[in-house]
């Protein structure tokens, strides 16, 4: 059985999570010894990030590289296209997300604790979040998905979730395109997406409110 590290908040454990639900694989999913990042964890895992996957002797610590080995190695059902230049797009939509998305949001979490907001740009974040949402309208313009579920797509859903949780919180005046609503909610249909967020949302959401209000 496939050996999941990861820590259940994480964004990209989630991410991962989809992937395996999606192609209906068993794993086990492990909190890393010593937590994220310790030595502990780094005598296993040299990089130290989340997720890693071991697979009897293949070690990897990239969800990248994860999502690509996973795909060659059960390749059914598929989750890249045949044709390489779908095949592009498809890797152009999930590295928009890891590279330019996800980390306009990233830079929201060291101030989800109300207590240490005294350093919060709220308009130069406005500015970022709005245009890296401006920029995935029109990718999904130019280089619209696919009607089944890619490497590409995974990340979108929590990154979303997320979203729902730290724009009103932080008192954003942003909004979510309409074709990015709308990829949005395509990608909700999805089995393996309703299925990772029925568990992921309620979980984010506790593990938001308490963050929220800790002082430490």
């Amino acid at each position: 059985m496939l050996r999941v590290y990861a820590y259940a908040p994480s964004l990209y454990c989630a991410k991962l999570r989809i992937l395996l639900r999606h192609k209906g694989l068993e794993w086990e999913e492990i909190a890393p010894p010593g937590g994220y990042g310790s030595a502990e964890y780094r005598a296993i895992v040299p990089a130290g990030n989340l997720p890693a996957l071991r697979d009897d002797g293949v070690l990897l610590s990239d969800s990248e590289a994860i999502a690509e080995y996973l795909n060659e190695t059960r390749p059914e059902p598929p989750m890249l296209p045949r044709e390489p230049s779908e095949r592009a797009r498809v890797r152009e939509r999930s590295r928009y997300h890891d590279t330019r998305l996800e980390p306009a949001v990233r830079k929201m979490f060291p101030f989800i604790r109300r207590a240490v907001r005294e350093g919060f740009d709220k308009e130069m974040l406005e500015e970022e979040l709005a245009d890296r949402l401006d920029g995935l309208d029109l990718l999904l313009e130019s280089a619209p998905p696919e009607d089944w579920l890619t490497l590409g797509d995974c990340g979108f859903p929590i990154t979303f979730t997320w979203l729902e949780l730290l724009i009103p919180e932080m008192g954003l005046q942003v909004a979510i395109p309409a074709r990015a609503e709308a990829y949005r909610t395509a990608l909700g249909r999805f089995p393996a997406v309703a299925d990772e967020l029925s568990r992921y949302r309620p979980l984010l959401q506790n593990w938001f409110s308490r963050r929220v209000l800790d002082p430490a």
